[in-house]
């Protein structure tokens, strides 16, 4: 079940230096190729610390999963019971559940399931998620800002797209 689009208010300033609004529109979901999953991008800067006086719509650049240098902003809905790849990202991650639940996997198998309210912080380590439900999309705000990658021993571990990484499912 499709959920509605994604309310987007962005804010800026008038050549007064008063707080205007810049942009009101919705943000339909875009489906990722099994259809499980939409994603909704809503915003992403190219740079942090981010320059406020960039005029660009942050909707507008080439993104990836990350973009490295700076952050992205993406509404998620996953399908019930649908699930990702296991995956890694050279990023720091704050995934807030609006609606719904979800279960946050790690590589060593642990499941952890997070409802609407909680908030989860990825901090680049190999991880999938699920939504556990039979029925109810479970619709997540992710907020992904470039990171170095973690270590172990001080060796780098890789990052893994969730396209090529192995589904455990």
């Amino acid at each position: 079940m499709l959920l509605p689009p994604t309310r987007r208010v962005v804010t800026g300033h008038d050549e007064r230096g008063r707080a205007v609004i810049i942009t009101d529109d919705t943000v339909a979901a875009t489906a990722n190729p099994s259809g499980t999953v939409h994603f909704s991008l809503m915003w992403t800067t190219d740079t942090v610390p981010v320059d406020n006086d960039d005029a660009t719509d942050g909707r507008e650049r080439e993104v990836g999963l990350t973009l490295p240098g700076g952050s992205v902003l993406r509404i998620v809905d996953m399908a019930p019971g649908s699930r990702s790849a296991m995956h890694r990202t050279n990023s720091l991650d704050y995934g807030i559940v609006l609606s719904g639940e979800i279960e946050l996997e790690l590589d060593d198998g642990m499941t952890t399931t997070v409802g609407a309210g909680g908030v989860i912080v990825q901090r680049g380590t190999m991880h999938a998620w699920r939504n556990p439900s039979a029925d109810q999309t479970a619709r997540l705000a992710f907020v992904l800002l470039d990171a170095k990658p973690a270590t172990v021993d001080g060796v780098a571990l890789p990052e893994q797209s969730p396209r090529s990484a192995p589904s455990r499912t």
